[in-house]
Order: C-alpha cells, then sequence, then structure tokens
C-alpha cells in the first residue's frame, strides 16, 4: 500500500488499455462481414449494396433505440466498406483478413480510414446520435443550386465545400473542426457548401469527389481539392492559397506615391489599410478579390520602420486598423474608416459605396453599365453626363475644368463621365451624328459634353448634346449649369435618341499580363498536384499549355489576308493558314463535333438559313480568323431550315438564354423566332453555350400580320422581291460585334447558359 498511488493508476490504464485491445483483436477475428449483412460468398455488388441500405435503417441509432444499436450500426457500415471494394473483399475471402487485423501492431501515425487524400491528427474517436447537423444542413447544396448560383458567386468569393455523406463515421470526426472553421471563415466571407453524395451524386461526380469525407474549394470556377491534415489553420491557408497572389500591393515610404497615382492608367479608386500585423488579414484579401475590378487595394504595415513617413503624412492612429480611400485626389483621402475589430458587412459598404472615381473614364460596358443604369419606372430619374474629349496633353486643361465642374456638382441624379474619343470612336460617332461639327481634336482642342439617360439595357437612350462645346471656360461651366438645372425640371429637354452600340474594351491588351497572372496561379500548384497524382484538377493545366502555344503563335502576327473560308462535312484535317476550316452540324457530325468535344474544347456554330449561307459564311470567317489558330476552338454552322427544332430545345433547356422583346406586338407571337446570324459557343463537356445574338439590322420577320385577310399573302409576295434585295445587303451586318464577342469568349467573361443535356439532333424540320 506504500506505493506510489501515480505509478500504481498509469499501470492500471496500461492493464485496462491491453484488455480493451486484446478484447477487440479476438472480435475481429471472429468479425465475418458476410454474415454480418446477411450474404453469400457468391453475392453480387447490387446485392451486398441491397442489404447494406436495408439493415443501415434498420439499425441506424437516430431509429433504433436497441442499446446495441450503435455497436450493430458500425459493424454493418464496416461489412460494407470491406465487401464494396473488391481489392479488400477479395483479401478477406483469402486470408480473412479486415484492415484492422493487419495494422494492429503498427503505431499510430495520425488516424487513417479508407480515404486517403486527407488524414486526421487523433487516433480515436466518439460517435455522436447525429450525423447530420443544423451547419451541415443550412449549407446543403443541389446541383441547380450549384451551376446558377454558387458557380457565379465563385468569381466574387471562394468557397470551401465538404463531400459527406450520412452513413460516413469518419465525417463525424472532423465535425468539431469543420463546424470552427465554418464559423470563422463564414464571418469573414467564405462561402460554405455541403454535398451529401448520397443524396446529390450528379454534384459530386461533377465535382470529381468519388468518397466520403473529402474538402474542396472553389474559386472562378475551378475546383482545387484539400489533401492536408485537418485543422483550422490547414483549412484556411488552404482558403488563402485560392486567392491570386497580386490581389493586395504591399506599400511603404517608398512606393505609396506611385501606388496612389495609379489611378489615371487603371481608372480605379484606391484603398490603402494600415495595421499592425505583418500579414494581411484574410478579412482584406476576401474583400480585394470581390472588388478587384473596381478598386486597387493595398496594405501598409505599421511596425515597419519604411512605413514612418506615410503614418505621419495621413496621421494614422496606430491603435485601431484604419482604412483610407483615395479617388482623383492624392494628397486627402476621399473617405475614412478607423475600427477596431473590423467587419465583413462594415468594409463591404465602405467599399462598396465608393467603388467609382469622382469621373471616371469608360473603359468598357460594364462600367458604362455601373455608372449609367438603365432607367427604372419606380425609381427617380438618373443622367450621365458625358465629356468626349482627347488623351493627348492639349486635353489636360479641358479635362480637369470638367473635373473641378464636378466635384462642385454632387447631385445624387447626377454622373459624371469622360471618354477619349479615340478609344471609343463607335460610340461617340453616334452620339455626335445629329451635330453639324468636326472631331474635336480638330476644333481648337474643344471637346463635348453629353447628357443622356439609359432607356433600355439593348442601348436605347435619350440625350442631348450641350450647345457650344466645351473648353472649361467659365462661360462654359454656366451654361452646362442652366441646362442641367433646365434638364431636372423638365425631362423633355433630352430631344434625340440612339442605339448605343458597345463600348470597347479598352483593357483587352492587357490580355496576356491577366493570362500570366493566371498561368502563375496554376503553375503554384501543379508540384502538389503532381504529387498527389490528381489528374482531374491536371486538364485545366494541361488545357493552359495548349492556351499558351495559341498565345504565342497569336503574337507572331497575322496573315496578310482574312477573307478565306472552307466550309466542309467532316472536319478531320488541320486548318490552315489562309482559311476558316467550317463544319456543317449535321446528325453524322453532331456527337464528334459537340457531345463528345474533348475537355476544354469549344465548337462556335454559326446559325444560318440556306438564304444567307453564302453571305453569313464569308463575314463568319473575317470576324472569327484571327483566332482560327487556336486549337481548343472548331467552327461550325447549322441550318435552322432543317433544325429549328433543335434551336428551340436548346433555348428552352436554358430560359434566361431567351430573346426578350420588349417592344413585341401583340398579335405576332405566332410569328417563328428569326435565328438567322446567331452564333452559339458549346462546351460539349461541361454542358453550357455562351449566345451572340447579331446586330439589328431593320429588317422585320417575313411573316404576314394580317393572315386573316384576303389579301395578306398577296401583299407579302408584292414585297418580297424588295425584301430579298435590301436583305443581301444588310445581313452580313448582323455580325458586325462577334470579333469582340470572341475577345470575351476566350478572356472567359461571357455568360455561361448551361443545360442538362444537349437536345437530339435526329429530326429534320420539315420544309413548307
Amino acid at each position: 500500500m506504500g506505493a506510489n498511488p501515480k505509478l500504481f493508476l498509469r499501470r492500471l490504464f496500461r492493464l485496462a488499455a491491453l484488455l480493451v485491445l486484446l478484447d477487440y483483436a479476438a472480435e475481429a477475428s471472429e468479425f465475418n462481414p458476410y454474415k454480418v449483412l446477411g450474404v453469400s460468398t457468391h453475392s453480387s455488388q447490387a446485392e451486398i449494396k441491397k442489404a447494406y441500405k436495408q439493415l443501415a435503417r434498420e439499425w441506424h441509432p437516430d431509429k433504433n433505440k436497441d442499446p446495441g444499436a450503435e455497436d450493430m450500426f458500425i459493424k454493418i457500415t464496416k461489412s460494407y466498406e470491406i465487401l464494396s471494394n473488391e481489392e479488400r473483399r477479395a483479401n478477406y475471402d483469402r486470408f480473412g483478413q479486415t484492415d484492422e487485423n493487419q495494422h494492429h501492431g503498427q503505431a499510430p501515425q495520425g488516424f487513417r480510414h479508407f480515404h486517403d487524400s486527407f488524414y486526421f491528427d487523433q487516433s480515436f474517436f466518439h460517435f455522436t446520435q447525429s450525423t447530420r447537423d443544423f451547419t451541415d444542413s443550412k449549407h446543403l447544396l443541389r446541383y441547380e443550386h450549384y451551376m446558377n448560383e454558387v458557380v457565379p458567386d465563385s468569381f466574387k468569393r471562394p468557397y470551401l465545400i465538404k463531400i459527406t455523406s450520412e452513413w460516413c463515421f469518419t465525417c463525424i470526426h472532423i465535425e468539431p473542426i469543420w463546424k470552427e472553421t465554418v464559423q470563422e471563415l463564414e464571418a469573414v466571407g467564405v462561402g460554405i457548401g455541403v454535398v451529401d453524395i448520397g443524396y446529390e451524386k450528379r454534384l459530386a461526380n461533377h465535382l470529381g469527389a468519388h468518397r466520403t469525407p473529402s474538402i474542396l474549394g472553389l474559386i472562378n470556377g475551378k475546383v482545387t481539392f484539400f489533401h492536408y491534415a485537418i485543422s483550422r489553420e490547414h483549412l484556411r491557408q488552404f482558403v488563402e492559397s485560392l486567392l491570386p497572389q497580386r490581389l493586395v500591393e504591399k506599400v511603404t515610404d517608398y512606393n505609396y506615391l506611385q501606388f496612389l497615382n495609379g489611378w489615371r492608367e487603371e481608372n480605379k479608386p484606391s484603398v490603402l489599410l494600415f495595421d499592425t500585423v505583418p500579414t494581411v488579414p484574410l478579412l482584406y484579401k476576401l474583400t480585394s478579390f470581390a472588388y478587384r475590378d473596381f478598386v486597387r487595394f493595398g496594405y501598409v504595415d505599421q511596425g515597419l520602420t519604411e512605413t514612418t513617413s506615410i503614418l505621419q503624412q495621413f496621421n494614422i492612429n496606430t491603435y485601431a486598423p484604419t482604412m483610407l480611400l483615395f479617388k482623383e485626389n492624392t494628397e486627402k483621402p476621399a473617405d475614412v474608416i478607423q475600427f477596431r475589430g473590423m467587419k465583413k458587412q462594415i468594409i463591404d459598404e465602405f467599399v462598396s459605396n465608393n467603388r467609382f472615381l469622382l469621373v471616371p473614364r469608360l473603359v468598357n460596358q460594364k462600367v458604362f453599365d455601373e455608372l449609367c443604369p438603365v432607367k427604372q419606372f419606380h425609381r427617380r430619374r438618373k443622367y450621365c453626363v458625358l465629356l468626349i474629349t482627347g488623351e493627348d496633353e492639349a486635353f489636360v486643361s479641358v479635362n480637369d475644368a470638367f473635373f473641378d465642374f464636378a466635384s462642385s456638382n454632387t447631385k445624387e441624379v447626377l454622373r459624371f463621365a469622360y471618354v477619349y474619343q479615340r478609344q471609343q470612336q463607335p460610340l461617340c460617332d453616334t452620339l455626335l451624328k445629329n451635330e453639324d461639327m468636326s472631331p474635336p481634336q480638330v476644333r481648337a482642342k474643344k471637346s463635348n459634353v453629353i447628357i443622356l439617360e439609359r432607356r433600355s439595357a439593348a442601348g436605347k437612350v435619350l440625350y442631348r448634346t450641350v450647345t457650344g462645346g466645351w473648353n472649361g471656360s467659365d462661360e462654359d461651366k454656366h451654361r452646362l449649369h442652366e441646362q442641367l438645372e433646365l434638364l431636372q425640371r423638365d425631362p423633355s429637354f433630352l430631344t434625340y435618341d440612339a442605339m448605343l452600340p458597345e463600348l470597347n474594351n479598352e483593357f483587352a491588351s492587357m490580355f496576356l499580363i491577366q493570362w500570366a497572372n493566371v498561368a502563375y496561379d496554376y503553375l503554384s500548384q501543379m508540384y502538389f498536384d503532381l504529387l498527389h497524382s490528381n489528374w482531374r484538377e491536371m486538364m485545366p493545366i494541361v488545357s493552359l499549355i495548349f492556351s499558351a502555344l495559341f498565345i504565342l503563335d497569336f503574337i507572331k502576327g497575322f496573315p496578310p489576308t482574312t477573307n478565306g473560308i472552307h466550309v466542309s462535312f467532316f472536319s478531320s484535317r488541320p486548318p490552315k493558314k489562309n482559311f476558316v476550316e467550317v463544319t456543317e452540324l449535321t446528325d453524322v457530325t453532331y456527337t464528334s463535333n459537340l457531345v463528345r468535344l474533348r475537355p476544354g474544347h469549344i465548337n462556335v456554330v454559326l446559325v444560318l438559313t440556306e438564304a444567307s449561307k453564302q453571305v453569313l459564311l464569308k463575314k463568319f470567317a473575317k470576324e472569327v480568323y484571327s483566332f482560327s489558330g487556336s486549337h481548343t476552338l472548331h467552327y461550325s454552322f447549322l441550318n435552322v431550315d432543317k433544325h429549328i427544332q433543335w434551336m428551340d430545345t436548346l433555348l428552352e433547356l436554358a430560359p434566361d438564354a431567351r430573346p426578350l422583346d420588349d417592344e413585341e406586338v401583340e398579335g405576332t407571337s405566332s410569328c417563328k423566332q428569326d435565328y438567322t446570324g446567331y452564333v452559339l459557343a458549346l462546351n460539349g463537356h461541361k454542358k453550357y453555350f455562351c449566345l451572340f445574338r447579331p446586330v439589328f439590322t431593320g429588317e422585320e420577320p417575313d411573316c404576314s400580320r394580317s393572315s386573316d385577310e384576303d389579301g395578306g399573302a398577296a401583299r407579302v409576295r408584292s414585297r418580297s422581291s424588295s425584301r430579298q434585295r435590301a436583305s443581301t445587303l444588310q445581313i452580313h451586318h448582323k455580325l458586325d460585334r462577334l470579333s469582340l464577342w470572341m475577345e470575351r469568349l476566350m478572356e472567359g467573361t461571357l455568360p455561361r447558359h448551361y443545360v442538362p443535356a444537349w437536345p437530339d439532333l435526329h429530326s429534320i424540320t420539315p420544309q413548307k
């Protein structure tokens, strides 16, 4: 009795552990998975699965209150794990061994179950009474929800997705860590998703997740699998690794002026975060990713000696994180927030309210849509005051005067912007067509001011040019002020209307830089993916390599002629340099050119009729010729005289892609939709398409609105010859903007319309 009580307890514990292991080993030696499931050694996989499901429902601890239900349920699950795997089943049939028999003598080195994608830090775990808690139920994903909402949202924030099932006991083991991680990451803006492989097999297959548990990340539509030990820190690091590497620029005394002055080149406000931690906070990185298209982000580490001057320059309080937002004035911030323990909602509101410069430049259609929204009947009218100017030194004073005027007129109903005429020539030509004047570059360096209001998303606007032009004088400011006051009293002041063309993307020339940044992010993961033999994830990298070869060929220059075209019915030869090879999409070529198109490949299909075939094919070849060097793009045409049912079915499967005609007249619903000039970019592997709608040419559908009258058909025949001549002249204009659409296709910025399956092309529409 005089023995050390601690030593006695330690020995007693070891003896108890030894007895448990011996008892477990004896139980394992008597364990027979065939008897547990009630099947024979000759049973098929279907019979084994059926028996497992029936027993699992019967002995699930949530439904069966028998004291031994949990142990029996564990045996049933373990039996199915062995017999459902052919290799483990054969091993048991030959040697009578399970995984537990083989590895009892090994020291624990992290918990490794039947899943080998990642491992766990503890060796033992306890089963809970429920395999699904509120955290998972709240984030359950369905296939349609994932495709229509989660994938588009992944271009604004990353997602962390768990693959699980109701019968996965390894999933129960990671639940505490998963719940803590979800609470932390969801608070800063990370999207969370849970996929139950038992109910969403289709979505799990789409993600490439075939085992439970699995954890993966989704960003910009790209899926990346997690392979580390499950811990909060590793999951947090995994989410950070999904984000692009150059979201936030480190700013010091030496480069802060250069950073703030970048607004001229990039046409964006700048945000500086001052904090005492050496690394950029995840919340700030996520905000930078969400608003990267509108705002530039920098980070100042207050603990560095290289940031002393900038702290003094802006009088920064070092006791709480501070955010400064700069617009055109780089000496004084346009807005400031300082908040200890900043929240996502506060930062989002701060950045969202300041995502444009005071007088931004219209550089693409997206910026124009944001600055000059379409008029809504239930909202107050908003007007865009647009300065059409030049970009050389002679216009600096003129542009600065316009900025000064905008600074003193900060009414909510007015939005000020400017545009360089040389960069946006089609837009400027449309707005200035009613003015008897030469371009502003010739008129004594005098610019023009346009007041406009958007009336429809299709591009219809009401506008008026301010008389006298604009050279920044006091007289010009007074005249513009008077006309803006008159406009707010009398909206009919806008006397002209026009259909504006889509703006050129002035940053399209930066595509190579953007591609290089994306390539860097891919290559940084290549080594890791190779180690884990993730060939499903390696497919995008292979596609990236082929894209690199295409871009290198593209840089070498264009051929001297671009009007060649070659039409064939079987496309098996590689494209030559002096023509575009276009294949007709028929029931013979449909499977190979679409349904079984290789991953990463896209078929660009022109929709035409027999009458418009020659005209549209020539125009199509000219518009897509500069992209014909890509090995991932294929070109086809579809004759809707034969296959209009296919087009109708395809657009029915993707309702958001159907054309909307705001000015549709009642009584014309019987007139068939005219698909002539439509272009479809079809991704057969991922089952989505991008849609190009033709430019309006002023033609009317060839159908009679007076079909009930006896003379209706005669009047249509009398106009047929004149319409045919006009159609030949105008129909090629339907593809005028196709090359711009192709650029957006290559950049990956076009909206995607997903379909559950491709419709059949076997049926041919009868000719009438």
